[in-house]
């Protein structure tokens, strides 16, 4: 089931209690705090999706090592334009003259 975030509705604009409710997608939004009875709103929040890709996932696949392996080449800007060949095959420097 998924979680629905609330937060409680106060009478001074302050910021209310949030907590989170397990709910069916099918169930109305609550309208009151379970337990205390006080007026609530339903938050909007991002949803937590869980993926089998992290960011040392995304590193591995574009270290030197793959991308030579998957038979690119890559350059990095040496400055003054020239590159200079960090993975793969091809010229050494490849320069904007």
């Amino acid at each position: 089931m998924p979680t629905y975030v609330y937060q409680i509705i106060t009478d001074d604009d302050a910021e209310g209690e949030i907590f989170e409710v397990e709910q069916r997608m099918a169930d109305d939004p609550l309208t009151q705090h379970p337990e205390t009875g006080q007026p609530v709103k339903r938050i909007i929040t991002a949803p937590n999706v869980a993926t089998r890709y992290t960011s040392g996932h995304d590193k591995a696949k574009l270290s030197n090592e793959n991308i030579a392996r998957h038979g690119l080449t890559r350059y990095e800007k040496a400055g003054d334009g020239q590159y200079v060949k960090t993975a793969g095959k091809g010229p050494r420097n490849i320069s904007a003259d």
